[in-house]
């Protein structure tokens, strides 16, 4: 209890100290603003063009003698795992098949393992976790579930295309805290689920 009317006292002298600096300022000049508090307009600029352009280093290994991995444009969303070696998928069989990829993941993100659309309508050849999940703290190589939906045996050949990865944002573990409580909050869908929306 102490402690919190501690903070509320150094949280309201704070805000008087704000407030003593925002006096005789145009509010609705944010040049002048800025520079009250001391602020360089043109390094926050630069601070926030940085932040928003910096790119996410994705570093890994590669064990396989297949090429590195890549995106085709720089639009996509994923880029290609391939195989490394020969493997036989039989006709409405899975199999799990070797990449030779490890990833260091960074925190806060994953990487989805997901079906490549023209495998999956040419060959029937599709993830069968869709998405599979690899998590930031797993650096192992990257094995890929194939479901092959086919009457027909098919061999994907080593070097051949066989999924795509997604890095993904994504909260984790570290910043979830679960709790067990005996009712959880109304909201307006409550528990309509299947079809609730309708078909048309």
């Amino acid at each position: 209890m102490f402690d919190n009317i501690k903070n509320l006292r150094e949280s309201v002298k704070m805000m008087k100290e704000l407030q003593g600096k925002f006096n005789g300022i145009d509010m609705s000049n944010p040049e002048q603003m800025l520079a009250s508090l001391g602020v360089n307009e043109d390094q926050l600029n630069s601070y926030f063009e940085d932040s928003l352009t910096k790119k996410v280093e994705l570093k890994y290994t590669n064990q396989s003698d297949n090429k590195g991995p890549e995106y085709a444009y720089e639009s996509d969303s994923g880029f290609d795992l391939r195989s490394s070696e020969d493997v036989i998928v039989k006709s409405f069989g899975r199999c799990l098949v070797p990449t030779g990829m490890s990833f260091d993941i960074p925190d806060g993100y994953e990487i989805q393992v997901r079906s490549k659309s023209g495998l999956a309508l040419n060959q029937g050849l599709m993830v069968l976790n869709s998405p599979g999940t690899v998590d930031s703290g797993y650096q192992g190589e990257v094995k890929v579930i194939i479901f092959n939906t086919s009457g027909e045996e098919i061999k994907i050949e080593k070097g051949q295309k066989i999924a795509q990865a997604v890095l993904c944002p994504v909260v984790n573990g570290k910043w979830v805290n679960l709790i067990n409580v005996s009712e959880i909050n109304k909201k307006d869908r409550n528990d309509n689920g299947f079809g609730s929306t309708g078909l048309k």
